[in-house]
């Protein structure tokens, strides 16, 4: 074909070409092709995906392909501005509630019943214990002398020459009192650490946090903290959370930190996930707080929720006050230093146990290793004071807490401007259409019978009495109310006792097993409550005492209602499931979470979260938020 007759062929396919456009100009178009397949997701690997467990002592953190995560004292020391400055130091073992004149009474009534409780159960080959007094300890613990091991101890102070803006973790651990530092532990029972005295506040606590995390994420992880873009974050979160605290945790994740994305969590559900539990009543206990939820196919009953404003430390605390009563051979020991601290939490740990078959005094000894301090060796004898402290954890009067908020549920949300469609927006909506709906039907029965008018009381009481209405059932689903439906004439008084019932039962201090029975009480069906009492998780490690176990089994056993006793098939109480260290359960979980299909749906990214903030929240949590 020549060069002529090539031009020509392709003159005479453009014309055809136009014809055909010509021809389909007057055809509408659809907007959009009829098929658009849908984009792969793109799978995202674990190892670019970070688990942030925070907790009251210590901060759990890894990549989610870790087999076990960092574990990094949850600490801060910050460099005083002005080296004059009065110093600060967030305490470790003491709180508020302590010192009042009815404290000391208070714990020694709790130690009368713990005693009690003790004395009451025999021991496994059915003897009875062997009866120890605090005297007959003291005696032989007064005369003690320690023994100098080492004349100069290997632990060393925190070296500040390059004089540092802040230290984290073990080095701020062991900052010199003396030094220009002051010392903060940015997370308490389970929120925020906020209060009056310096670097209380917000943004001072948010700061502190961001600190920690990122010197965690450089220097352990060993992630640049400028690659954060192709990171995402799983949180994991208390059961009854802060709703104002934990949007702040996400914006400091995303907007400072510079993740690309994240995943809010709580920490019972992922407990389940690390477990392999479908089912369970989570019990963690923590170093500040315990929580108990009742956790079904990854949903936290949102009414079987409790925090307990107790946990490890007090024990620690209570186990001071009794080695103190036995005349403790280390004299100089004192709640308010940082170092003596420590050395108490490892006593407890080493000494306490919930074993009731050991009886009698008992001798051991330990050793103090401070910094510009020799290494000594001290000698005790212990009788019940081990078994006595953790027994606290079931009698919270010993504590000698006084004046405190002890026992917490879950609350509704006290509103946020920046999240329109919060429940008051729910309630109050929902409030409006039952009443117009109801104004309907009075009318349709107006139409229908002339004769017949609807009563309605004064100042539209009928509406009043919708609302009120509306206001009690949805308290009582979302777990605000402890008593029972009553009569519909009744509603304003009976919202009223359901708040003071409630505000009632928030002062007392539960115990344990208590709280484990009313969780599970809290559950709709029987069947789900059976579910709960054959599956307890125990996790954190403020439990973690030889044979609690059997002790927590045996104590709900004999308090769980005898109408569940014979459809309950055994009472199980898991502390250890595969193994595992119970403390790093709810980040395995985490863990875990991260490599579900459905997590796929939860993720809240940067862009979302800068332009709908908190909302996304809502949104994109696997629970009510």
């Amino acid at each position: 074909m020549t060069q002529a007759e090539k031009e020509q062929e392709n003159g005479k396919e453009k014309e055809r070409e136009k014809e055909k456009e010509k021809e389909q100009r007057g055809v509408k178009r659809p907007i959009a092709p009829p098929f658009i397949p849908e984009p792969l997701q793109e799978q995202i690997q674990g190892n670019f995906i970070v688990v942030i467990h925070p907790g009251s002592r210590t901060l759990r953190i890894g990549r989610a392909t870790d087999t076990l995560p960092l574990t990094v004292p949850h600490v801060i020391a910050r460099r005083r501005k002005q080296p004059c400055q009065t110093p600060f130091e967030d305490p470790c073992l003491l709180r508020e509630g302590l010192n009042k004149p009815e404290s000391n009474e208070q714990r020694q009534n709790g130690l009368k019943m713990v005693d009690q409780a003790i004395w009451s159960k025999k021991m496994s080959n059915g003897a009875r214990r062997t009866p120890v007094s605090a005297e007959q300890a003291r005696s032989y613990n007064r005369q003690i002398r320690p023994t100098i091991l080492d004349p100069v101890s290997r632990i060393k102070w925190t070296n500040t020459s390059h004089q540092p803006d802040y230290l984290v973790g073990e080095e701020a651990l062991y900052v010199n009192p003396s030094d220009v530092f002051n010392v903060h532990w940015p997370i308490s029972r389970g929120q925020l650490n906020l209060h009056d005295g310096p670097g209380g506040s917000l943004t001072s606590v948010i700061a502190d946090l961001e600190a920690i995390w990122c010197h965690t994420i450089q220097k352990l992880l060993e992630i640049p903290l400028k690659d954060l873009k192709y990171y995402r974050c799983i949180l994991l979160i208390p059961d009854i959370y802060n709703r104002q605290h934990v949007k702040e945790m996400v914006n400091m994740l995303l907007i400072n930190i510079g993740f690309s994305a994240i995943v809010v969590h709580q920490e019972s559900v992922c407990a389940t996930y690390g477990s392999g539990l479908s089912c369970a009543c989570v019990v963690d206990v923590g170093d500040q707080k315990t929580s108990v939820s009742c956790v079904e196919d990854g949903v936290s009953h949102r009414s079987s929720r409790l925090r307990l404003a107790y946990g490890g430390s007090d024990v620690t605390r209570c186990f001071f006050w009794l080695l103190q009563r036995t005349g403790f051979p280390y004299r100089e020991c004192q709640l308010t230093s940082r170092i003596d601290c420590m050395l108490l939490q490892q006593l407890k740990e080493t000494f306490c146990h919930l074993n009731q078959d050991i009886s009698g005094l008992q001798d051991h000894e330990f050793r103090t290793r401070f910094p510009e301090s020799p290494t000594l060796l001290y000698q005790i004898r212990l009788g019940d004071e081990k078994l006595q402290a953790p027994m606290a954890l079931f009698y919270p009067t010993t504590f000698g807490i006084v004046g405190q908020k002890m026992t917490s549920l879950q609350h509704r949300a006290p509103g946020d401007p920046e999240d329109p469609h919060d429940e008051h927006y729910l309630l109050s909506t929902q409030s409006k259409q039952d009443q117009s709906s109801k104004a309907t039907l009075e009318k349709k029965a107006v139409t229908k019978n002339p004769g017949f008018e609807v009563e309605s009381g004064p100042s539209g009481e009928s509406s009043e009495r919708s609302s009120h209405t509306q206001e009690v059932e949805l308290g009582h689903a979302q777990g605000e109310c402890l008593v029972g439906a009553t009569d519909m004439d009744d509603l304003p008084s009976a919202l009223l006792s359901r708040r003071t019932t409630m505000t009632q039962f928030e002062g007392k201090a539960l115990g344990l097993d208590k709280a484990i029975l009313h969780s599970i009480d809290s559950c709709a069906s029987d069947e789900t409550k059976r579910k709960m009492y054959c599956s307890i998780l125990v996790v954190g490690g403020g439990l973690l005492f030889p044979c609690a176990q059997e002790f927590l089994q045996h104590r709900i056993l004999n308090k769980m209602p005898p109408s569940f006793r014979r459809v309950v098939e055994n009472v199980e109480v898991i502390t250890r499931p595969k193994d595992m260290d119970p403390q790093l359960l709810a980040w395995k979980g985490g863990a875990v979470l991260a490599c579900l299909d459905t997590t796929q749906e939860m993720w809240i990214h940067l862009r979302e979260w800068q332009r709908f903030g908190v909302r996304m929240l809502r949104e994109r949590a696997a629970f009510v938020w």
